[in-house]
């Protein structure tokens, strides 16, 4: 599948600037994401990487700069434009709780029921196939309170990729799970990754995720990308920033080890 079709550009950020209250969080960010690929967003906790991909869904504006997704400038794009591009994104957020008043079904038919007009029988089909794909089949009349965190995950998964996107933005997927879940998570991000063929970007301080989910990694530090490769490529960077932030090593003077 590695024909040039596949390499093409699907998003693009130029030259992304935004301050909140006088700091500057994104410092003329350029970056470009291909199809097909998962691309994974490094950093320290509060560089910004969460508000990249609010830029890139159009939740938030740049001070300065743009984002164009299929050739289209988000900043040119009426309200309603807008709104129907949104729908070509399938999000989980870290804090994407699900409706505790509903049962797992509503949760993850949401959309569907907002955006189309199918019948309660091609939703509850629907439904059921994006459960088994995430491993919850049979789970459709449970409540949130009778899900533990990694069920939780994988049913925001479920209704991320509800609509068919073809976009999939992650932000900290394995954030508050036990390493075992968390691996678990990670498999099926690739797992879906190749099923759906989708493009996904996935912001991440979790390295061995990162490792894991990546085609190529990118590393935001003080505003700016700093590096761009491979998962081997970073893993064996001699940046000695990347080489503190990989191998989690305290900030300030190296420590003896």
């Amino acid at each position: 599948m590695n024909n040039d079709h596949n390499h093409k550009t699907v998003i693009e950020v130029r030259r992304l600037t935004k301050s909140f209250k006088g700091h500057k969080v994104l410092d003329g960010i350029d970056l470009e994401v291909r199809k097909g690929e998962t691309l994974v967003i490094i950093g320290r906790s509060g560089c910004g990487k969460s508000v990249l991909l609010k830029h890139i869904i159009g939740l938030l504006w740049p001070d300065e700069g743009d984002v164009a997704v299929e050739g289209h400038l988000l900043s040119r794009l009426k309200n309603s434009e807008l709104y129907r591009m949104r729908l070509r994104f399938g999000m989980l957020f870290q804090n994407s709780a699900l409706f505790d008043s509903m049962t797992v079904a509503e949760n993850v038919g949401l959309a569907l029921m907002e955006h189309t007009r199918k019948s309660d029988g091609e939703m509850a089909e629907i439904v059921a196939h994006k459960l088994e794909l995430v491993g919850m089949q049979g789970t459709e009349r449970m409540m949130p309170a009778d899900l533990s965190g990694g069920m939780k995950k994988r049913v925001s998964l479920a209704r991320a990729i509800a609509f068919d996107p073809a976009y999939i933005l992650f932000d900290e997927p394995t954030t508050g799970l036990d390493p075992i879940t968390a691996d678990a998570i990670n498999d099926l991000i690739v797992e879906l990754g190749d099923r759906l063929a989708v493009t996904s970007i996935a912001v991440t301080h979790d390295m061995k995720s990162a490792y894991k989910i990546a085609d190529r990694i990118v590393m935001l530090h003080e505003g700016k990308i700093i590096s761009s490769g491979t998962p081997e490529e970073i893993q064996n960077s001699d940046d000695p920033i990347i080489h503190q932030f990989i191998n989690g090593l305290a900030e300030g003077p190296l420590r003896a080890i």
